[in-house]
């Protein structure tokens, strides 16, 4: 008979991500809280970091949450505001301001050398950042447990990221009756390896990662991560390719994976989709046009890439390598209109791109630099400008494959498009994310969850994932088209993505129709409905070890 899993009582989950849009850790959180509210409704405590910004969209603060703990904190020297997430779910959101504890860092550095051995002394960036909002969400925990908790409950503080690792390792010295769980979204060594050219891979078993940390000047962010790594009660990560990751470089296998569910409340039904879908192409278009100086129609093939700006760890030069081979491609039967969508150091929307939009006339002329759609502040050091040059891709008139760079935060308020991402993605055809580096990957699981077939890579945990549920690699029927990448195949994985685009563009409509459902079919199987019981087995391992504690 099976063991009844232990359940806390209540969860504290910290993030420099909660009420802080930044990158895929925001949507793993804010789409995991619905299923966690539900089940343990107002115990479940996310923690993130306050700005100062009162009017912070994703928070609602409400002064009547936890009034008598409240004064308490005044009077202990939290600067703490509560209130709700604003996401499916409304959780309760504490955020925490850390500045005051930049005055004690050396303590605090020091007190971490003491206990832990970890080292601060190389820090740089945003580690000080990350490390004192830790130390303030850990101070939260602490107070909140001593006011109102004792040991007869069981709680949990999970922690994301190496960001969150100093108060990780400060509850477990100083509230080791509270169950500590850690989870690593990606190695930051591991990161520093794949961006920096080197091969990660092939090599995984022979890198020291402390040795690297040392090569790569990361020692301080590497150390806390290793650390904590090494003292929570549950270390856990969330695929299995960077669960090996984790052993090779931290010398620590993870506990548990949990993969990235979503909730697809965000998507729209029936006829609703149908009306969104068409206006989202046909905003590409009248943009698309109006840059082009091109009358392109509802005929060409629109497809995609977006994500954060890792040129290489995203596949952004795979992506651009195989536009410019589809260009030579004659089996081609349709045009391609081709974005990339991550966010560059914008400057400004591009006037002249409005003045033509604006005008609603037809061009039969580009406008100058018919590639961007924004002005950016490093024009001729950008890596995705750089390669279109060097490649002498301009998008000229015979081209059929055009390739626009769009180098902005999707919000709505752009300035060129001003559509929110999520009601552009439903208008592509393709996305293709060739990813070499990709923990998880909720850029493609997004794509299909709009219907929308996707290339991705098996470096990518959610190819890994796509080719598991299939028994086999994913085909573009499948609605999931699974490239095999290594470290030195680059050019033959540009040629599959190519010939995958051709074979797509080339189907007729009722092939088209079959891969979009089989897309919208796969990805409901990565509900958190059906990923959650990872982390409730994560919870039970990590709670017994903090019942052994007590019993000491």
């Amino acid at each position: 008979m099976a063991t009844k899993l232990l359940s806390p009582d209540y969860i504290f989950e910290s993030s420099w991500e909660v009420c802080n849009k930044v990158g895929g850790i925001y949507t793993v959180l804010s789409t995991r809280a619905k299923t966690l509210q539900v089940k343990f409704e107002d115990r479940i405590i996310f923690i993130g970091p306050d700005f100062g910004e009162h009017s912070n969209q994703y928070f609602t603060e409400d002064g009547s949450f936890f009034k008598e703990w409240k004064v308490k904190t005044i009077e202990e020297g939290l600067l703490l505001r509560i209130g709700r997430w604003n996401v499916p779910g409304y959780p309760i959101a504490i955020l925490v301001d850390f500045n005051q504890y930049y005055n004690q860092k050396n303590e605090i550095y020091g007190w971490l050398w003491e206990h832990y051995k970890v080292d601060s002394l190389h820090a740089y960036g945003d580690y000080d950042e990350a490390s004192m909002f830790s130390y303030a969400a850990a101070k939260v925990v602490e107070s909140f447990y001593d006011f109102y908790l004792d040991k007869s409950k069981k709680v949990i503080y999970h922690g994301n990221e190496w960001m969150t690792g100093l108060g990780l390792l400060y509850i477990n010295n100083k509230r080791p009756q509270i169950a500590t769980i850690f989870t690593t979204h990606a190695t930051s060594i591991g990161r520093s390896i794949a961006g920096n050219n080197k091969p990660l891979y092939d090599y995984l078993f022979a890198y020291n990662g402390d040795q690297m940390s040392w090569e790569l000047n990361m020692q301080s962010k590497h150390s806390i991560e290793k650390q904590t790594a090494m003292n929570v009660d549950c270390f856990t990560t969330v695929s299995d390719i960077t669960a090996n990751e984790c052993k090779e470089l931290l010398d620590k296998p993870v506990d548990f994976v949990l993969p990235n569910g979503f909730e697809n409340d965000f998507v729209p039904k029936g006829e609703e989709f149908t009306l969104k879908r068409k206006a989202a192409r046909e905003r590409i278009f009248n943009v698309s046009n109006a840059l082009l100086g091109t009358d392109l129609g509802d005929d060409t093939l629109i497809v995609s890439t977006s994500g954060r700006y890792e040129f290489r760890n995203k596949g952004v030069d795979i992506y651009i390598e195989t536009m410019n081979r589809l260009l030579r491609d004659n089996r081609l039967q349709k045009k391609i209109l081709a974005f990339i969508k991550v966010p560059g150091w914008v400057g400004e929307p591009r006037q002249d791109l409005i003045d033509r939009i604006k005008s609603g006339e037809k061009y039969d002329t580009p406008l100058p630099i018919p590639m961007i759609t924004h002005w950016l502040h490093n024009m001729s050091q950008d890596n995705v400008l750089g390669m279109l040059k060097y490649m002498d891709m301009y998008n000229r008139k015979e081209d059929n494959v055009k390739l626009i760079f769009l180098p902005c935060y999707l919000d709505g308020k752009d300035g060129i498009f001003n559509m929110k991402y999520y009601d552009i993605v439903l208008g592509n055809d393709l996305c293709v994310y060739p990813s070499y580096y990709e923990p998880w990957g909720y850029t493609p699981l997004e794509a299909i969850a709009f219907k929308v077939p996707c290339i991705t890579s098996d470096l990518a945990g959610f190819g890994l994932w796509a080719n598991s549920e299939l028994g086999r690699y994913g085909e573009i029927c499948d609605g999931v088209k699974v490239v095999h990448r290594t470290d030195y195949n680059y050019s033959e994985a540009v040629d599959k993505i190519k010939d995958t685009i051709v074979e797509f563009s080339n189907l007729p409509e009722t092939e088209v129709k079959k891969a979009r459902g089989n897309a919208d079919k796969l990805s409901k199987k990565a509900l958190w409905s059906n990923f959650i019981k990872y982390y409730y087995q994560a919870y039970d391992f990590a709670l017994r070890k903090a019942e052994d504690r007590k019993c000491e």
